[in-house]
């Protein structure tokens, strides 16, 4: 039996059915079905997508792929945020999912698309200028040389095109090594500790650092965490984000909390 933990800031409910969302959004109390049958621009539901819709950097399923689409078809507002680049959110949802909602928002927002077209975008490489950008990436390599850890692969900074991804034992490592990783990591805090030391050299740089997924941590400027995407969403009465890494440090925290945003956090996919 799959067993969903939801909770918002209103009330806390525990769902054991497969259809989690549609179950969960009628018993919070917000509007009952009335929110599952919200209309135009009055309700939209915000999702983050690694570890609410999907497995950490895994592919929807077709069950979840399907209830979103069917919400979609009734005509509920849709919208999508994640803090990878476009290409891995169409790997996760599909092009068509995608295409179909109101609006996807990849790297927290910077990059933004409303049914498919793109509406905005901004450059971590233009507000930090190549030097500042060329000396941070140098600290982290050269940090990231001597940290020891039981293992490490390839691929340890991703440039995007509004943030930098940080994996300290590099992207290209394997599902399991992924996951083993994410365990070392809850123990020894190489993540947080790696952010704590980034904090201290940069202290002027205007940057914000926060942990998501397992194996990596984000950076980019301040106020471009998932709260820069709400900007797009202010012809809506109401905003209900759905995302897991709700605590503070993670990548949902900042607009789990603002008061523009009614959250609720969740366990996993299930």
């Amino acid at each position: 039996m799959l067993v969903f933990f939801f909770s918002s800031r209103r009330r806390h409910t525990r769902c054991r059915e497969v259809s989690w969302a549609r179950r969960c959004v009628q018993e919070t109390g917000v509007h009952g079905i009335q929110l599952m049958e919200a209309k135009g621009k009055d309700i939209i539901l915000l999702f983050d997508i690694d570890g609410t819709l999907t497995p950490s950097r895994g592919k929807v399923t077709p069950k979840m792929k399907k209830f979103l689409e069917d919400l979609i078809a009734r005509g509920v507002g849709i919208a999508f945020v994640g803090g990878s680049d476009l290409v891995k959110l169409k790997e996760q949802l599909g092009e068509d999912l995608l295409m179909s909602s109101d609006y996807s928002f990849s790297e927290n927002g910077v990059i933004a698309h409303k049914k498919g077209k793109l509406i905005g975008s901004s450059s971590i490489k233009d507000f930090m200028g190549e030097d500042r950008l060329k000396k941070f990436i140098n600290f982290c390599l050269h940090y990231i040389a001597y940290l020891d850890i039981p293992i490490k692969r390839g691929t340890f900074i991703e440039y995007r095109t509004g943030m930098l991804n940080v994996s300290p034992i590099g992207r290209n490592c394997s599902q399991k090594e992924r996951e083993d990783f994410f365990k070392y990591d809850n123990e020894h805090k190489v993540r947080e500790k790696f952010i704590a030391v980034l904090n201290a050299e940069f202290p002027d740089y205007g940057l914000h650092l926060s942990i998501g997924g397992q194996i990596s941590f984000d950076v980019f400027p301040e106020g471009w965490d998932k709260t820069y995407c709400l900007k797009y969403l202010t012809d809506y009465k109401e905003i209900h984000f759905f995302g897991d890494k709700t605590e503070k440090g993670g990548n949902d925290y900042e607009i789990f909390t603002d008061k523009r945003v009614i959250g609720h956090k969740v366990k996993d996919p299930d």
